[in-house]
């Protein structure tokens, strides 16, 4: 029963910066993959940034540069920090666990605008 805690979603100004933080409960250690998802409305849920178990990265094209995604394994919190966000980043952000089938949490809202 693991149980995946987002928080950190607000509305910002376009180029602000948001940090959004996974807490991961009903484990002691976290060996799986990692990643963040956003959803738009009436679009498909869309993986954005990813970490493996040891630190290795991944990250869709139109984040790169911009967002970084990270953990720290003692306190299982995974972590998205995203810089010079735009409008099109607004969504609604899940930490997800690569499991089969995938693990989401609830989710938590990041809105870009002016």
């Amino acid at each position: 029963q693991v149980l995946l805690l987002e928080s950190g979603g607000d509305l910002v100004q376009p180029g602000g910066s948001l940090r959004l933080s996974c807490e991961v409960r009903g484990i002691v250690y976290n060996p799986w993959n990692m990643g963040w998802y956003r959803q738009a409305p009436g679009k498909q849920r869309q993986l954005v940034a990813s970490i493996s178990r040891d630190g290795t990265t991944d990250y869709v094209n139109s984040v790169k540069g911009r967002f970084t995604i990270s953990r720290d394994n003692s306190k299982n919190v995974v972590t998205l920090q995203m810089n010079s966000l735009k409008p099109e980043d607004t969504a609604v952000y899940y930490c997800g666990l690569f499991t089969s089938p995938p693990v989401w949490g609830q989710g938590t809202q990041v809105t870009v605008s002016s």
